[in-house]
């Protein structure tokens, strides 16, 4: 149970800023300020529409994996470009994963 308080001061703009950040990340001011003060990483909410995109990157990654396996045989150089495309697609989500913070 928290008891205690701990002021600081800071400017208007780091105040809205820092009450973006914490409602973006979907948490409290207070909770924001004490998670960055240790050290731990705040992550950021997906908004609906980053939601969207990352949910369409993975399917399309899917489906570039399952089109580079049924050309492996007949088109060697066509599934390996679209396998490319797939693992350059992979990165990419697993880049947005990471810089959510």
């Amino acid at each position: 149970m928290k008891r205690t308080y701990i002021k600081f001061r800071c400017s208007i703009y780091e105040k809205k800023l820092l009450k973006k950040r914490a409602e973006r990340a979907g948490i409290s001011l207070s909770e924001y300020c004490r998670s960055s003060a240790f050290g731990n990483s705040v992550i950021e909410r997906l908004t609906e529409e980053q939601l969207v995109y990352y949910k369409m990157l993975v399917k399309y990654k899917g489906n570039f994996t399952r089109i580079g396996n049924m050309f492996k045989k007949h088109n060697p150089k066509l599934a390996s470009e679209v396998e490319q495309l797939a693992e350059e697609i992979r990165t990419h989500l697993y880049n947005f994963k990471r810089t959510k913070r």
